[in-house]
């Protein structure tokens, strides 16, 4: 079975023409994926509980879902890793290469079927993505239809270890503003990838000058913009954080990098010139360390705890996961109070991590926000402040079933 035909939209046709206030999945199909053979959930706009023991494929479902955004899922894994891996003898063979597709709802375009999945027929590893029908020319344009972010166990070490995975975490949030932020930054690495590749070969070879001089151009250009959004996403979130989350801290969020602070000093067009010269005159030193002393890609977002006066990586555990968690709600009200449109949160283990205030405060929150959350946990219990006001599901061995909310 080949991606085209493995999700027909016409079998997601819209039940109904209600107008949804939240951005929201109303169905979700897997085949081939993770520990799912194949998969079909229906659901509303509520936030939904999937529980279940460990391994039983919780997560899984939320990495499927996080390929409805641009990007290499909550994992980051490459795409054959997603694929389903059949154990024991008596196991059935995947009958194709994986593919996710959901019907989705309160977005600008009102209701939208989106499909993505691996190309089976490419020799190499290829992502194919369809909006309503139509195959897309990459993952980009699924930033225009999605916005959603995650928080999982593995981001527990996010202020502790390099700044990539924070970039990642703050280019998320700005796909929900500026979904044209994803095709940027696709641009910006392509250059760089080239630029690096020119600066191994002869700088006397006939014509390397000038490609590396356009080249440098468009990625000051691209780096002026994609910084710029950044430092944009980090006003609203301030704006939307001003009135707090109950016992979750206040985050001081900032911008650090040469770049950032070109932007601050000088007007846009400045920074620009600033950088396409920094690029020129650092390019022996980049042809021998193989990389680029400037650009976006060495910014990092800084996070620090307001009421401790400290920054995020001297937290404890439990404080860094609690900036973390305030960071997404600040997110999720500031696009909800912009575009209209409240992002969809997964969250993975969340609340085992959360005590009791927390926990209730969290639910609030969601229920305030009317934000479609998935959560998981492998204790029900642990999710009754939702009530009747969430959905559950219970999870096994690749398996889900309707629960009733627990009291």
């Amino acid at each position: 079975m080949t991606f085209a035909s493995a999700f027909d939209p016409g079998s997601l046709a819209p039940q109904d023409a209600r107008p949804v206030p939240a951005l929201a999945l109303e169905r979700l199909s897997l085949r081939e994926f993770r520990s799912y053979r194949e998969a079909a959930i229906e659901i509303d706009a509520r936030p939904v509980v999937l529980t279940g023991p460990n391994g039983a494929g919780k997560t899984n479902l939320l990495e499927a879902i996080s390929f409805l955004a641009p990007g290499r899922g909550l994992r980051r894994a490459r795409l054959l890793e997603v694929e389903r891996r059949p154990v024991g003898p008596e196991a059935v063979p995947p009958a194709g290469p994986w593919a996710v597709a959901a019907r989705v709802a309160g977005g600008s375009a009102g209701r939208v079927e989106i499909g993505t999945g691996r190309d089976g027929e490419a020799e190499a590893e290829r992502r194919l993505v369809k909006i309503d029908g139509q195959f897309q020319r990459g993952q980009s344009a699924l930033a225009a239809h999605m916005a959603l972010v995650w928080l999982t166990p593995q981001m527990d070490r996010i202020f502790q270890d390099g700044a990539s995975e924070r970039r990642r975490f703050l280019d998320r949030m700005v796909y929900g503003f500026d979904p044209d932020h994803a095709g940027r930054l696709n641009a910006y690495d392509h250059a760089l990838r080239e630029r690096a590749r020119l600066l191994q070969g002869s700088f006397a070879a006939p014509g390397t000058t000038v490609w590396l001089d356009g080249l440098e151009e468009q990625l000051a250009a691209l780096g002026v913009a994609i910084a710029a959004a950044r430092r944009d996403l980090l006003r609203r979130l301030e704006a939307a954080a001003a009135g707090g989350f109950g016992p979750f801290p206040a985050a001081g969020l900032g911008l650090e990098g040469a770049l950032e602070a070109s932007l601050g000093a000088m007007p846009a067009l400045e920074a620009e010139e600033e950088l396409r010269a920094a690029f020129a005159a650092s390019r022996r030193l980049d042809a021998e360390t193989g990389g680029a002393r400037q650009g976006p890609h060495r910014s990092d977002l800084a996070v620090r705890h307001l009421e401790r006066g400290r920054p995020a990586r001297d937290c404890s555990t439990g404080e860094q996961k609690s900036l973390l968690i305030a960071i997404l709600l600040a997110f999720a009200r500031a696009l909800g109070a912009e575009r209209g449109t409240v992002p969809i949160l997964l969250l993975d283990e969340v609340a085992a991590h959360l005590d009791e205030g927390r926990r209730h405060a969290l639910y609030a929150e969601l229920r305030a926000l009317r934000a479609q959350a998935w959560l998981t946990g492998t204790d029900a219990g642990l999710f009754a402040g939702l009530g009747d006001q969430a959905q559950f599901f219970a999870v096994e061995d690749g398996r889900l079933a309707t629960l009733r909310p627990p009291h």
